[in-house]
């Protein structure tokens, strides 16, 4: 008989859902998500329960929420590791702040073009070069 009787798949529920949960926690540590991936293995259950047996539905939600354990230990692998590459302060900032920075450095350097040779040449090497004006005098 399959579990989809609402009786049965109760049964189920109240018989397993707690050794489930235990068996999850002592696994991952974390009883929040303990609780979700029990919930997400009887999901499953009464999603295929024309597939299982009151017989075997022990073992499979076991094997369901422990393969949803592994998704999930996988996945924070893949957040790690996302998270491990270094990346310049470029890369994170927003495309608005990108265009608004292009559009002042145009500014700067056509602010830096209508100066006189000698102060532009004054500027950039105090500027760019790091010298003092003691040093460029």
């Amino acid at each position: 008989m399959s579990v989809c009787a609402d009786d049965i798949y109760k049964t189920i529920f109240y018989k397993y859902s707690e050794h489930l949960r235990n068996f999850i926690y002592y696994k991952s540590g974390e009883l929040s998500l303990s609780e979700d991936l029990v919930q997400d293995a009887f999901s499953k259950l009464w999603e295929n329960c024309a597939k299982v047996t009151e017989d075997k539905a022990k073992s499979y939600l076991f094997t369901i929420a422990n393969n949803l354990f592994l998704n999930q230990v996988k996945h924070k692998k893949v957040v790690l590791k996302f998270n491990a590459i270094p990346r310049s302060g470029r890369d994170n900032q927003s495309p608005e702040f990108l265009l608004e920075e292009e559009g002042f450095r145009i500014q700067l350097e056509a602010a830096i073009s209508t100066l006189p040779e000698d102060q532009r040449i004054v500027f950039l090497m105090n500027r760019l070069d790091k010298k003092k004006y003691r040093e460029i005098a």
